[in-house]
């Protein structure tokens, strides 16, 4: 807010201003307010939450970043920590569509086609991948902050495809790409673990829009496709 003279209508103006107190001479501290929304008041106690951060939050300098200007924000959750067997909807990769995800499975293996972990075990959950709008879309990339993760019980997330876990190929559980609508496919998500990063972990997506979605996985094998996944590990060549 700049410094005013104590001249005639200035001072009348200044004395009007609800909150500025700033006397003749003396500097201010205040940055200038922040470049809203005409129709809205961020001053209005009544508006909610919801609103103050659409139309107010965003304008002013820092926002969001803890006044400091570095954009320290966790990425989005839903909150719902999911079960196996349960469907999640999420945004397609760059915002494109809805995809629902399903973990059917998981399965704990010592070897897969002759390899073996770089750590204890290879953990391997199956995907059921299904588009729900008109739209195609396509599960979002790791190579951005997309991608799935395995988070151990002391927090550590450990993603998909590391160590030797990229060397897990399921041929009937191996599908990429655009999925078109009215059509689902199968997939398999492979993580490379200890023994104490295995035991009761959290399976997270983070969706095309940067929302991380959970689900809690049982200590053993379990889900309908178990058998199925063995028996393709089981296969070398």
């Amino acid at each position: 807010m700049r410094t005013r003279t104590a001249a005639g209508a200035a001072l009348l103006l200044v004395a009007a201003l609800a909150g500025c107190g700033a006397k003749e001479g003396a500097p201010s501290d205040k940055k200038p307010p922040a470049k809203v929304s005409p129709s809205v008041d961020c001053s209005d106690a009544s508006l909610s939450q919801a609103e103050w951060v659409e139309d107010c939050a965003g304008d002013s300098e820092g926002a969001g970043t803890g006044g400091d200007g570095a954009d320290n924000a966790a990425p989005p959750v839903d909150e719902t920590v999911h079960v196996l067997g349960d469907p999640a909807l999420t945004v397609g990769d760059e915002g494109t569509g809805v995809l629902e995800m399903t973990p059917t499975s998981v399965v704990f293996v010592k070897e897969s086609d002759g390899n073996s972990p770089a750590k204890d075990v290879f953990v391997v959950v199956t995907v059921k991948k299904r588009p729900t709008t008109a739209a195609p879309a396509e599960e979002s990339s790791p190579m951005g902050s997309g991608g799935w993760q395995w988070k151990a019980p002391d927090g550590q997330a450990l993603n998909e495809g590391d160590g030797e876990s990229y060397n897990v190929v399921l041929s009937d559980f191996n599908t990429s790409g655009t999925i078109q609508p009215g059509s689902f496919v199968w997939d398999a998500e492979a993580f490379d673990l200890t023994a104490a990063q295995a035991k009761a972990g959290i399976l997270v997506y983070v969706d095309g829009e940067g929302t991380a979605h959970q689900w809690k996985m049982p200590e053993q094998d379990s889900g309908p496709q178990v058998a199925e996944v063995k028996k393709d590990l089981s296969t070398v060549g």
